[in-house]
């Protein structure tokens, strides 16, 4: 009897630990009825994200509900806050990284290098500094639009002078740093490959491999958390990764996952845009 109560009393302490973590961990859809959502971003208590056919950003918090922040958006992808408080988009449509000042008012921070047109800016992380580097891959147009030839990571200076800095994936699709500034994650989005480069006097050295995606993947969106996770979304959902490298948990998400962002007023939940919808997840991945 004493051998059976102690299975038992195991077997009710396996069970009480899963429940807490599954009730703990929760993957909520917030809102749906898009058509392909991309680039979201937390700014005032609010959270952005772009509708890129429909070429909309929309905008959601709890007080109002949905409504619609920019129209037409430039199909902008992903969206980031600079050092001021603007936002900044990366706009397909219009082939450049601009920003959108607190008048409302469009500028054109990027469209070309050397006069070569930018293929297709797709995502952003900007520096405490104000440097603002970007991803330029060539989805939303075909090879006869391409001017540049080459796929690369940008970096745009508080100076106003676009540089290269690398040029060697095909797909570079997101884009991170570390929450030290002096690592940057890209993700490379023809493949299941999250590269890492270090960050020195404005220039990145040192590629790389930081992990893979599997089993499923093609890397999109990410973000870095103050611990130093990466929380990557790929064509199936999120994969968390701890910052040596590690797999820490991977989840399914509805949809074609292409973004994520933190946001709430801790901080600590994730925004995810995931095919026509927009979900919001919370573990002790997120909070702890």
């Amino acid at each position: 009897m004493k051998a059976n109560l102690k299975i038992i009393m195991l077997l009710l302490a396996i069970f009480f630990i899963l429940f807490s973590q599954i009730s703990f961990a929760q993957l909520e859809k917030v809102v749906e009825g898009f058509q392909f959502t991309e680039g979201p971003v937390w700014k005032d208590g609010s959270i952005l994200f772009s509708d890129i056919p429909t070429n909309k950003i929309y905008m959601w918090n709890e007080k109002e509900g949905l409504t619609v922040f920019l129209e037409p958006s430039g199909n902008s992808n992903g969206l980031a806050i600079d050092k001021d408080g603007n936002l900044l988009l990366a706009q397909h449509g219009k082939r450049r990284l601009a920003k959108l000042s607190s008048d409302g008012k469009e500028v054109s921070l990027a469209d070309n290098y050397f006069g070569s047109k930018l293929n297709s800016p797709n995502d952003i992380a900007v520096k405490s500094d104000g440097t603002i580097f970007f991803t330029d891959p060539p989805y939303g147009i075909n090879s006869e639009q391409e001017e540049l030839g080459y796929c690369g990571i940008f970096k745009l200076g508080t100076d106003g002078k676009l540089r290269l800095l690398d040029n060697s994936l095909r797909r570079p699709n997101g884009i991170a740093f570390s929450p030290d500034e002096k690592l940057l994650y890209v993700t490379n989005s023809e493949t299941k490959d999250i590269y890492v480069w270090d960050v020195a006097d404005g220039k990145i050295t040192n590629k790389r491999l930081f992990a893979k995606l599997e089993p499923n993947g093609g890397g999109d969106g990410l973000k870095v958390n103050s611990k130093g996770r990466l929380f990557v979304s790929g064509s199936f959902g999120i994969w968390i990764f701890e910052s040596d490298g590690n797999l820490l948990e991977s989840f399914e998400v509805p949809g074609q996952t292409t973004n994520c962002t933190f946001g709430d007023d801790d901080g600590k939940t994730l925004y995810i845009t995931s095919g026509n919808a927009l979900y919001k997840y919370r573990s002790k991945y997120t909070t702890e």
